[in-house]
Parts: C-alpha cells; structure tokens; sequence
C-alpha cells in the first residue's frame, strides 16, 4: 500500500508584514515594522527582547487590543485559523476572542475583577459565548478550575482575587483563556512577577496545555531561562523589527545577531563565584530572634493570626550582601520591612551601631533611620510623579538638616555615580525608562549616606541587559561605600551572582543559611534542593 505524503498542519496564527505607526511625538516612527511570523498548533513560539521592542504591540494586535487613536495599524495582515483580525468589526473580534484566541495578561490583579468572584468571572466567559445551562456552566468551570490544578474548587469558586496568592491568580487566567478551548494562546509575560516553583508550575501547564489541546502558544517573555524551558523556536525583537530568529538551541547556543548576543550574555549564571570571606569587618547589622506577627479580623468576625517571620537571626558585614531567596509568602518583604523599620516587629533584635532599633520608639528611631534605607521593586510606585528627580534625591538630607546648596551638590555627585546625566534633576519620573527610574531610586537611597542598603526584588521588572547594568553598579557602589546589601530577590540567577552569603526562607523560617557557593553547590534542605530544581533553564547555562 502506497504511503501517503504526510501534509504540514496550517498555522493557527499569521502575521506578515505587520507595521503599527506611534503617535507623533514618540522617539520613532513605528511600534512594530515588517514584523512577519507563524505560530503551529502544538507549537511554542517565544519573543524575546527589551522594553519597547514591539512584543507586547504585536500581541495585542493579534487581540484587537491596540489602544484607539494612540497606535494605528499602518500595514501588513493577522489572520487567526485563516480568518482576517485587521479590519474586523468589534462584534466579529468579540467573538473570536476566547473562541479561537486568548490571553494570559502578565498582571492578573489588573486583570481581574476585583469585586466578582472568580468562578462567576469564568463563568461569565461561558454565558457570553455559549447556550449551556446553569448546572453545566457550573460544571465546566470547576472542570477548568481542575484543569489547571487549582485547590478546593468549591471555595475557591466563591473567592476573590485578593484572596488568593499571585499564582493561583495567573492559574485563574489561564482557566479563563482555556474556558472556549481557542486554538491560540497569547502568554504576555505570564511569569515576570512569580516565584521559581510557582513559574516552574505555571510552565509545565502551558506546556501540557499546549500538547494535550492542539494549541498553538505565542509567548512573550524577557527570561531568558523561561525561553530555555520552553520554546520550539525564537524570535528576537528590537526597536519594533525582528533581528533574529530560529529554533531554541540555535538561537541561544549560536546566535547571529550582536543584540541576541548581547542580551544572552547579560543572563546571570547559575553558578555562583567564589567570595572571600571577610571576617576583620566590622557587623553593619545583625538580627537575633526577629519575629513578625500579623493577626488580622475577616468581615465575619473570624480572628486569623500568620506568623509571617520567626526566629530569624544573621548578620552582614561591611561590603557584604546577604541574598534572600524563597516562594512568595515566605517572609522574605516581610523581613527586610522590619529591618527597615517600616513596619515593627513583634519580637526580637535588630542591632545596628550596637543600638537595638526593634525595642525603640518611632520618635527614637528618626534620627537612625538615615542608616538603613530601602529600593523597592517598582521604582514608578516609589518615586512621587509630581515631584522632580533632584527633589526626590535632596528632600531626605535636607530633612536631615543638610543646607540646599549642599544637598544639590550631594544629588548631583549621586547621579554622576548611577550613570545619569545632572539634567536629570529637573526632569519628572514619567520621564525616564525603568531602568534609569531605579538608578534614581538607588541614588536616592544613598543620599542619606546608610549603612546597609535594603534592595527588595530591585531587578525582576528589569530586561536582561539593564538588570546586568544596575547589578553591576550595585557591586560598584558597595565596593566604593563599603555597603552592607541585604538583597531580597525570587530570582536564583540573579542571587547566584550578587551574594556573598545566602539564607533560604520557608514558611516564615530560615531553612538554610550560609556561603552562596557552598549552598548552591550542596544544599541540604529538601525546600532549597526543591526551589534550585525549579529554577527555570537551569541545564542552560548562558554564560
């Protein structure tokens, strides 16, 4: 019997010469230019490349989700299973949407509905495109709900985002985008803002979703170990075109562009460096017995009490950090709060200069606080829109008593340090990239001249390439100050690189505790051997 040519499956999604024009006043001309792709079914496609590379510009115009009289769609065609998107009528995208294509948005808080309960809002994709009964409906939901491995369905149906953890949200919305079965799924960094274990689940979901439902997956991503994990092929965006792409294992073991080089090259290692130890400095910090208690009282009079941090002891010396790493919910912030004093511990000792700040006043504490201060993950949140650079960096000396003309002198020789023009000063934050936001953040941080540097999560919003230039100037500012850094990160890679010791958080406890390398290279808890086995590209070693 005569052997039948095999055919090749049609893709699920086409693009080709997709050009999105930019207001008027943008620093170019396009968003994205000639950009062309094909996504198969059982087929993982990953873009990758920095803030403003056209990523995100491309999968919202698969969606229909371009915003109006912002970016308009100059050039080039979209079709999902054949069908045009550009051009069709918003009734005819509605339709489509949830039916033959879907998105997993990188935020789900955003996403949500903050005041429905989450099996109504999945249930509520249900009403709009299918003629199901209440019963059924109901059924379909706790049915996606198992899908996903969500836990006690039957709570959980009647709960609220903010009721749950930040995984389980992202699992909620992938439930949502599968809810129709569509043949394309859009993965708009789904992972960016999870723990290892949680975006280790997170991804083999996508992936069984993806073999098991003949779905084609389009998925942006800047991490370059989720790219690792899990792509078929590669495209690399900058500046709105793509400069390079190909199967995984080519594009990151030979690539042929400068900028997939480059970026490549800016993933942090998994192997950490050998650190001398520095025993002749002087503890800059040290905790002893620290622990945080939260009781808090449900509308319904019900009393919970979370013991968020216990028995947390160690100390950082002069121009050392100490790496926390751990899931969400492992007391990691809650730790390096207390340490900062912006919330007070319930027991326990932070000693800085021999003076055991967590039995003092709030009053007491004032004059000491300009020895420890804080950079938070989300600079845009931390730094005040109305206020200018050079205010925001001067505002704390000069609290402090330091004279203007000092304290502008001060922010100017701040800013020379992180990278940043003196200009800068009478700019507004909404001004600057992320990346320079941060260096703003990290100069102010050292304008009240601390002794430790609190970094909580400073880097996990930040591409490769500015994640490798601010730790850099990290390193270079603790070696030239002789800071003490406690650096709070989910990110292995990213600890790895810039602790000298590390400490495991688990349930509030710390599990494990000593050199980056030794416990890198021989960890002996179960937790920490099972967060360094989810760390994602870990057999990839970019460096």
């Amino acid at each position: 019997m005569e052997t039948q040519p095999v055919t090749p499956r049609e893709p699920v999604l086409i693009i080709k010469d997709l050009a999105v024009r930019l207001p008027d006043s943008a620093e170019r001309i396009h968003a994205v230019n000639q950009v062309s792709l094909e996504v198969f079914p059982k087929e993982i496609l990953c873009v990758v490349g920095e803030s403003g590379s056209g990523k995100s510009v491309t999968a919202h115009s698969v969606m229909g989700l371009l915003p109006e009289n912002q970016l308009k769609t100059e050039a080039g065609s979209i079709s999902v299973l054949g069908e045009p998107i550009i051009g069709a009528s918003p009734k005819r995208l509605r339709q489509l949407r949830g039916n033959r294509m879907a998105m997993i948005f990188q935020e789900p808080m955003t996403a949500l509905n903050p005041v429905m309960p989450l099996g109504r809002q999945i249930e509520e994709v249900l009403t709009e495109h299918r003629d199901m009964s209440s019963h059924d409906r109901k059924n379909r939901v706790y049915e996606l709900m198992d899908a996903v491995n969500l836990p006690d369905n039957k709570n959980l149906f009647r709960s609220y985002p903010h009721e749950i953890s930040g995984g389980q949200r992202q699992r909620v919305m992938i439930a949502l985008a599968l809810a129709l079965e569509p043949a394309l799924l859009i993965a708009d960094e789904p992972t960016t803002a999870l723990d290892v274990t949680t975006q280790q689940q997170i991804l083999n979901l996508i992936k069984d979703i993806q073999k098991n439902r003949d779905t084609g997956v389009l998925f942006i991503t800047h991490d370059f170990g989720v790219v690792a994990e899990i792509a078929d092929r590669v495209i690399v965006m900058k500046d709105g075109i793509i400069v390079e792409q190909g199967k995984t294992e080519n594009v990151l073991g030979h690539p042929k562009d400068d900028y997939t080089a480059m970026l490549i090259d800016a993933v942090p290692s998994l192997i950490p460096k050998s650190r001398p130890a520095n025993p002749g400095k002087e503890i800059a910090i040290s905790t002893k017995s620290l622990e945080k208690i939260y009781k808090t009282k449900s509308l319904f009079g019900r009393r919970r009490t979370v013991k968020a941090a216990d028995d947390i002891s160690f100390d950082i010396r002069r121009g050392e950090t100490l790496g926390i790493v751990g899931e969400s919910g492992s007391g990691k912030s809650t730790v390096a709060r207390c340490i900062a004093r912006l919330i007070n511990p319930t027991a326990g000792e932070i000693r800085v200069n021999n003076t055991n700040i967590a039995e003092i006043s709030e009053r007491a504490y004032r004059p000491l606080r300009k020895h420890i201060q804080i950079v938070f993950q989300d600079p845009y949140r931390s730094l005040n829109p109305r206020q200018t650079v050079g205010r925001a960096i001067a505002e704390g000396p000069m609290n402090y008593g330091l004279g203007r003309a000092e304290a502008s002198e001060r922010t100017r020789t701040l800013l020379k340090l992180v990278g940043l023009d003196t200009d800068a000063m009478s700019r507004y934050p909404h001004q600057f990239s992320g990346g320079q936001r941060q260096r703003i953040c990290i100069a102010r941080a050292l304008a009240m001249e601390p002794d430790v540097l609190v970094a909580d999560e400073p880097v996990s919003a930040l591409d490769v390439s500015v994640q490798a230039q601010v730790l850099e100037l990290l390193k270079t500012l603790q070696s030239k100050l002789d800071l003490a850094i406690l650096f709070i990160t989910h990110d292995l890679r990213v600890a790895a690189q810039v602790s000298d010791n590390i400490a495991v958080m688990y349930h509030g406890k710390i599990v494990e505790h000593g050199p980056t390398k030794t416990i890198f290279e021989n960890p002996k808890h179960e937790y920490t051997k099972r967060l360094f086995n989810a760390a994602p590209g870990k057999m990839w070693d970019f460096n």
